[in-house]
């Protein structure tokens, strides 16, 4: 089988490749583009990349034998996915290599943040002797807090437990009992901002994290603190930052990540001395890239010569008929884990999964999975999130996931039913296929009928049942210049409450909203992105 290695990854990889007597490897010396590789592809059973190689549809269609994509690294935007899928080519990442790397980073800032490491040792180079100017702080007894308790967040707890620190910590999706055994507090930001002496960001990118730390936040904040990021560059409004140092409202800084990379030279946290700045090595470490080579290749193996499948981001384990089978439900099943993720509280304590009609006679398993990374993915971001990492990451958070096989009646001849379970509150949405194409629809929303077309901008609302209501709404997204694509209306009893779902072409200003909530006629606005 021939094994082809587009962008660099370690020897000790390479070397696990070339020993196995099945494998004819071949180590591509430089970068090659689209059309320089499609005479090469011609024959090769797997691929092995890193960010640089784009492994495009055409690449895949000039190779016929391709098994296997693997990525030696986590996110997988270089890869087209999808047609991947529809080839039976399985996608595979490397999600944990670099877990240790950045946790060890994280801490080694922190304590060169504490002790003014960086600065002390550029005046010793300078030839200066000047102890006072670096008087530092303890770790010990401070408290950090920790904004996102994932792999990472979760090793860097273990380590500041271990000098002696007090760690409290925001993870909206982590269960209490899980917090327990890692010996963390788990706080609401808002708790948080006033009592750290220290807070690190370990969260993914998401509309909801971006600029979360603000110069807002930076005023709630203990004056003085100290704030870290490894994570992603832009959680943190850099522009903030850099005048809450200037204020003395934070102490400092440590960054290893940037709004724009590689970082601007005339960026204007270069010039304040009180943050320490390395460039994205999060994963720069001799293990860090030797376990991410060892690991992609590891998978690479087991999956050519045994068929076990490790780190798959794609439908990886169904044989083409199976694969048709439950393929009408894929796209549903996602769809309605990220629809009632958005319905539900954060911290779900229990998700149940619910077959009915002709669905109870497809594999559950993948659509269960696919249900799974629908709702995990505002939790742990979608470059973490895959359909094999999904049922450990349900079991990290402490969600219990519960499958059910319905025989109850309806309307139609099959259907999925998704509840989150929440201090005995439920929150629910089903869903079927319609015609040919099987185009998902939304069914069910909280136990009310609906017809919904799950895609785009959603409004929810509940709203008096009186006549011209649809016409004030309407009215009322209008004079804000948004405009309704789709409407379902599910009342209970005429002039009663009704619920409204209204399918929109953008989301809605924060005056549009405003406006909504302060009318009398109008309950429960909620915006869901799909």
């Amino acid at each position: 089988m021939n094994i082809l290695i587009c962008d660099p990854i370690s020897e000790k990889g390479i070397s696990l490749l070339q020993q196995k007597p099945e494998f004819d490897v071949t180590v591509q010396e430089k970068r090659l583009s689209e059309d320089e590789l499609l005479p090469v592809v011609k024959d090769v059973d797997a691929m092995i990349v890193r960010s640089e190689t784009k492994v495009t549809k055409k690449v895949m269609e000039n190779a016929p034998n391709l098994k296997v994509v693997g990525r030696a690294g986590v996110g997988v935007d270089n890869v087209d996915v999808e047609t991947a899928t529809q080839r039976g080519v399985v996608v595979m990442n490397t999600p944990s290599g670099n877990t240790i790397s950045t946790a060890e980073l994280t801490f080694s800032m922190m304590l060169a943040l504490a002790r003014n490491i960086p600065q002390a040792h550029m005046s010793m180079k300078n030839g200066e002797w000047n102890r006072k100017a670096f008087k530092g702080v303890e770790v010990y007894e401070k408290t950090l807090g920790i904004m996102g308790l994932g792999r990472i967040g979760s090793e860097v707890a273990r380590r500041a437990n271990a000098f002696g620190m007090r760690v409290v910590a925001y993870d909206p999706f982590l269960s209490l009992a899980r917090a327990k055994a890692l010996q963390v507090e788990l706080m609401e930001p808002e708790e948080i901002y006033p009592i750290a002496d220290f807070i690190t960001v370990h969260l993914p990118m998401t509309d909801e994290t971006r600029g979360m730390i603000n110069a807002a936040t930076f005023a709630k904040m203990k004056k003085g603190v100290r704030i870290l990021n490894c994570a992603r560059g832009g959680i943190i409004n850099e522009q903030d930052l850099c005048e809450a140092i200037e204020s003395g409202q934070v102490g400092g800084a440590a960054l290893d990540v940037y709004e724009t990379e590689p970082a601007p030279e005339d960026l204007r946290l270069r010039k304040l001395p009180q943050v320490v700045m390395t460039p994205h090595l999060g994963a720069s470490t001799e293990e860090a890239q030797e376990n991410v080579g060892i690991e992609v290749a590891e998978a690479i193996t087991e999956y050519l010569l045994n068929q076990t499948v490790r780190n798959a981001v794609n439908v990886p384990n169904l044989d083409a008929k199976t694969y048709e089978m439950v393929k009408p439900y894929l796209r549903l099943a996602e769809t309605l884990g990220k629809l009632v993720s958005q319905l539900a509280p954060k911290r779900v304590e229990k998700l149940v999964i619910t077959y009915g009609g002709r669905a109870t006679e497809a594999p559950t398993d993948p659509i269960s999975r696919s249900v799974l990374k629908g709702f995990l993915e505002a939790a742990e971001g979608e470059e973490e999130v895959n359909q094999v990492n999904v049922r450990s990451l349900a079991n990290s958070l402490g969600l219990l996931v519960e499958e059910i096989k319905s025989n109850e009646e309806t309307d139609f001849n099959e259907w999925l039913h998704v509840s989150a379970v929440v201090s005995g509150k439920t929150y629910s949405a089903a869903g079927t296929s319609f015609g040919a194409r099987h185009e998902p629809r939304i069914v069910r929303l909280n136990q009310r009928p609906v017809e919904i077309v799950p895609e785009g901008v959603l409004l929810l609302m509940t709203n008096k049942d009186r006549p011209g209501i649809v016409g004030h709404l309407g009215s009322m997204l209008a004079k804000h210049n948004v405009n309704i694509a789709s409407m379902s209306l599910s009342r209970e009893q005429q002039g009663g409450q009704a619920l409204t779902v209204l399918n929109l072409d953008s989301v809605p200003s924060a005056a549009a909203l405003e406006e909504a909530k302060g009318d009398p006629d109008i309950g429960n606005l909620q915006i869901v992105k799909l």
